[in-house]
């Protein structure tokens, strides 16, 4: 039987899970996987803010899509943090760091429309897929096709999120049809 001994906080525990992948690709990979983490949180938490405040004739609709989308995102989170950690990497330790990594940026506005609640989450869904996208095929570079099966999973939820944004926001500035 083999024992892990308990380490003192001032001690650095070795977190290289082993691994056919070279360090260098579990480093790289892990740092994209981060800055995606990071943005799933922002993006959470935008869509969240954004589903208790959102307001107006659509109101219902609005805030149960909103909740849906918020959940979606919640739930990419902890499968692509534990995707880093089982590659040997660290993963994300505060909301600092997440600031930090973050290509999305927070709205700490008082009012926002819903018409433009929409489409800023639309643009950050975009933003998401793109950087989605560049993961992957860093993932194809190095032959990891565990953290390219969950994105290419969360990137076709995003751009369904990205869809009804899109639909929605056409219904809030009544130019849908």
């Amino acid at each position: 039987m083999t024992h892990v001994s308990q380490s003192s906080d001032t001690e650095r525990v070795s977190l290289n899970t082993p691994s056919d992948l070279s360090d260098e690709a579990t480093a790289l990979l892990a740092e994209r996987i981060n800055r995606l983490v990071a943005d799933a949180y922002v993006l959470y938490l935008k869509t969240k803010n954004f589903h208790w405040h959102v307001s107006g004739p659509n109101f219902r609709d609005f805030h149960e899509m909103l909740d849906e989308q918020s959940e979606q995102i919640l739930d990419s989170i902890d499968p692509l943090a534990e995707r880093a950690r089982k590659l040997g990497q660290p993963t994300l330790h505060s909301l600092s760091e997440i600031l930090r990594l973050a290509s999305l940026s927070e709205n700490e506005k008082d009012f926002v429309s819903p018409y433009e609640m929409l489409v800023e989450l639309m643009n950050d869904n975009v933003a998401i897929a793109k950087a989605m996208r560049e993961a992957h095929g860093i993932c194809d570079d190095w032959d990891d096709v565990a953290t390219a099966s969950l994105i290419e999973q969360y990137l076709d939820e995003t751009e369904k999120r990205t869809w009804f944004l899109f639909e929605a926001a056409r219904a809030a500035d009544a130019g849908g049809h």
